[in-house]
């Protein structure tokens, strides 16, 4: 098979497939989810005909596919060129990458293309093996220079379906089908025994026949396609930009820093992540409820609001406290240098440190105001405050008196003890209309549940950012609920990205990683930039020792004399 022979056809259904891969809303998220770099094969290429085919014919259709895929790649290259819509990531055109300056990204040009030889005296085939900077090459030179000078490159005008594996391996990949992976183990061996040229029974793979089934060949080549399509939707790590030097410079320089932050950033205000907190977990087992999300669902909430009335003390944030992290994003706002912060809390601390409203976007929500859900009226979140440590539910006065009168028992009441007696008394008031929820004038705060759409200010806000920010710094946070996590994937692919965590995010590409607890972190950069972070602490973190022990390129391990090890 040559690669003239693979370009000559787009066939109709590889087409509408390249199409839905690139996609914004369907198979690219799905590719996305691949945490560890591997190619999900659980949905089959192919179908299975229901009547048997003549061979000819099957040969013709799969050498049609064969061509029309490498075409199909082509076809990826060329879309993303121009994203569907303002929300597309920005990082994925190779035009964008192309334009960049060349120090950063330009990859470099292999000497030739991909070497597979076969013994022609044992039978047994060579495949090459990649280093780390092979495969991270090969990814730039895909971003940088496109789909079809990739596969021009890297294939050889002659090549049968082990070129097409290896291909995936290269970009760092592992195919998961474990009977294909069987099969190419049983014939394949990890380079030769010595160089290549000095085998004289070798042969090049190319001149025989191919080892794998046709069928086998289909599925390689739709894994190579989610492999590229991957490839092109996501970032590649700078290569000017990888120690704490480059992101003290890059601070002073920056004027228009993003930062993203999670639960992380209120661990040390003894605020713990819900979803690790083993009384949250116990207190929901004990509403019957399996998934501590479920605590958080719009339309449990709708039929049911003391479910979350049960637990909303647990995770009700306290009051004027804020942490030094927190003070570290205040000082960026006062030296100009905030554009803004996006978080994922629901505890408001953020405005406690005396972060503006306009640089701040709750993605989630907060307590910082609660709605009737029947009238819509608004008011401060303290005032309800109160009910929910007495788990009691806040009821809005304008809605009070109906309230009674289609619930006459257990109005406001939140226990769990007397639910189902509850229910049964308010299925048989005979004044209330079937459509009236439980959840008739309750006050709800304004934090988005599961089922609700985030808020305006969210997507207005995140178009104009992603766009204008010179800096990227995500601060405590694993960075696994969409759509805030797609934010990474978004900023142009030329902006740093910088992670402030206690632990890796692996399935995403940062430039710098500084692991440790937020706080000493923020105090550590602080201190290396000759700033004074306004916090009451301050006075002591500015004369800690911090230690920064480098784990990988790019990868830090920060400690201090308080906390000299990471816990877990």
């Amino acid at each position: 098979m040559t690669i003239s022979h693979m370009n000559h056809a787009v066939s109709k259904t590889s087409e509408n497939k390249v199409s839905n891969t690139v996609s914004p809303t369907q198979d690219k998220d799905a590719i996305r989810k691949q945490p560890d770099d591997t190619i999900n094969n659980s949905e089959p290429l192919h179908k299975k005909s229901k009547v048997a085919q003549p061979a000819s014919l099957m040969e013709t259709k799969i050498t049609n596919r064969l061509g029309h895929t490498k075409a199909a790649l082509g076809e990826v290259a060329s879309m993303e060129l121009k994203p569907a819509n303002d929300m597309d990531p920005l990082a994925v055109s190779a035009a964008s990458v192309a334009s960049m300056s060349n120090d950063v990204l330009k990859p470099e040009t292999p000497k030739g293309p991909i070497i597979i030889s076969k013994n022609s005296s044992s039978g047994v085939f060579y495949g090459p093996s990649f280093t780390k900077r092979e495969s991270l090459n090969a990814r730039m030179f895909l971003k940088y220079y496109g789909a079809h000078r990739f596969l021009d490159t890297y294939l050889p005008e002659d090549l049968n379906s082990l070129y097409i594996y290896y291909l995936i391996k290269l970009l760092g990949f592992e195919v998961k089908d474990q009977a294909l992976i069987g099969t190419i183990n049983s014939i394949v061996h990890i380079n030769p025994p010595e160089p290549l040229q000095d085998l004289e029974s070798t042969i090049s793979v190319t001149s025989v026949e191919d080892p794998l089934a046709k069928k086998q060949t289909v599925r390689l080549i739709k894994d190579l396609q989610r492999a590229i399509n991957k490839v092109l939707c996501t970032r590649l790590r700078l290569s000017n930009f990888f120690t704490i030097d480059h992101f003290i410079q890059k601070l002073h320089t920056a004027k228009k820093i993003l930062v993203l932050t999670g639960a992380g950033v209120s661990t040390s205000l003894g605020i713990p992540d819900f979803r690790s907190s083993e009384g949250f977990y116990s207190k929901i087992r004990h509403l019957g409820l399996d998934d501590p999300q479920d605590v958080f669902n719009y339309n449990i909430f709708m039929h049911d609001p003391s479910v979350f009335y049960n637990i909303a003390n647990m995770v009700l944030p306290p009051e004027n406290i804020y942490s030094p992290l927190h003070s570290f994003i205040k000082m960026l706002q006062t030296k100009g240098k905030l554009l803004r912060n996006y978080t994922q809390n629901i505890d408001n601390l953020e405005s406690y440190a005396g972060i503006s409203t306009d640089k701040l976007v709750q993605c989630h929500g907060s307590f910082a105001t609660a709605t009737c859900v029947t009238c819509h009226w608004n008011l401060p979140g303290e005032r309800i405050f109160n009910k929910i440590r007495n788990l009691e539910l806040p009821l809005c006065p304008y809605c009070y008196k109906k309230r009674r009168e289609y619930f006459p028992e257990g109005y406001n009441s939140t226990s769990n003890s007397n639910k189902v007696e509850v229910a049964a008394s308010q299925v048989s008031a005979p004044e209330r209309p079937p459509y009236i929820l439980n959840s008739y004038g309750v006050l709800k705060p304004d934090i988005t549940f599961f089922g609700e759409a985030l808020p305006n200010k969210f997507h207005k806000s995140i178009r104009e950012d992603i766009l204008e920010c010179d800096l990227l710094i995500c601060i405590g946070t694993s960075l696994k609920v969409a759509p805030v996590s797609e934010i990474v994937n978004m900023i142009p692919a030329h902006v740093p990205q910088v992670l402030i965590n206690r632990d890796p995010v692996k399935h995403a590409e940062f430039d710098l990683s500084l692991l440790g607890y937020c706080d000493d972190i923020a105090a550590m950069v602080a201190q290396k930039c000759g700033w004074t972070i306004p916090h009451k602490k301050w006075n002591d973190l500015k004369n800690e020792n911090f230690k920064c022990q480098e784990n990988d390129k790019g990868v830090y391990i920060v400690t201090s004399d308080e906390h000299p090890e990471i816990s877990k």
